[in-house]
């Protein structure tokens, strides 16, 4: 049976309340020890992820080996293309959302309605906790990969640090996409075919798997518009050094702005969100 009853009108503590950072540190560990504890379910997961980037790396090197290069793409190219795309893929998976909805669904959300903590920024904790694990994982998978596929050009230091922060600003706004869509499960009381909705536009939008000078230009000015071009595209060629100047700062930019938009766009929803909760069972 389902029942739908009224929660507190979240958060349970006022916006503007002072949460202790160690809190939302203790959530970060706590996640992160919940991988270790788990960690065989999680490399099992990691397996999709890996065939596909198996596939595409076999798959590409066919492809360039006999025609040499792709609209300027040779094989190294598109091997370091498609290593930071995985990458960019993997942290921040599925964890939070998938938590965040078997919440929703069995009504342990109200519980999380009544602690001193800010709701969205709980979460946050969390997936970083998650992703500092996966960036572990990911060294893993690249090291391996290298080793069968061989190197990558490595870019110089400057253009290395530009690539760093282009990586660390897509965890914020992949959270922000994966948060806002786990919060759907409380109008859908499911969330297999949302969170394999939010995949497959991920996938295809986001650049990883092929990069979006190769769509059609009606295809690619779609992806220019929406924010998961900045989650693998915008990393993987700053990585590669095909931004440059204007283009460059107003890619980099682009990633800022959708993650402060899509952050105060998911309080937006929370709040919408929590009056509601859906309980199955009893």
């Amino acid at each position: 049976m389902s029942a739908v009853v009224e929660a507190p009108s979240a958060p349970a503590r006022p916006a503007g309340a002072h949460v202790p950072l160690r809190a939302y540190r203790a959530m970060a560990a706590a996640a992160f020890k919940s991988l270790l504890a788990y960690r065989l379910q999680f490399f099992l997961g990691l397996l999709g992820s890996m065939f596909l980037l198996l596939s595409l790396l076999y798959l590409w090197r066919t492809i360039l080996r006999e025609d040499g290069s792709a609209l300027g793409f040779a094989w190294p190219d598109m091997k370091a293309y498609l290593l930071v795309g995985f990458v960019s893929g993997t942290v921040v998976s599925t964890y939070t959302d998938w938590r965040m909805a078997l919440r929703i669904q069995d009504g342990a959300v109200a519980v999380d309605l009544t602690k001193p903590v800010d709701y969205q920024r709980a979460r946050l904790a969390e997936t970083l906790g998650f992703a500092a694990f996966e960036v572990v994982a990911c060294v893993v998978v690249v090291t391996g990969a290298l080793l069968v596929f061989g190197g990558v050009p490595v870019p110089p230091p400057d253009r290395l640090a530009l690539f760093a922060v282009s990586m660390a600003a897509v965890v914020p706004l992949k959270f922000s996409v994966v948060y806002m869509s786990g919060l759907l499960c409380f109008w859908t009381q499911s969330y297999m075919g949302v969170n394999w909705a939010r995949m497959a536009l991920q996938q295809l939008f986001s650049g990883a798997m092929v990069p979006l000078v190769f769509f059609p230009d009606w295809l690619r000015l779609v992806a220019e518009v929406l924010p998961f071009q900045a989650m693998a595209y915008t990393p993987a060629m700053v990585y590669l050094g095909r931004l440059e100047g204007a283009e460059l700062w107003w890619r980099l930019g682009a990633q800022l702005g959708w993650t402060v938009v899509l952050w105060w766009a998911a309080r937006a929803a929370w709040r919408a969100a929590s009056r509601r909760l859906t309980v199955h069972g009893g």
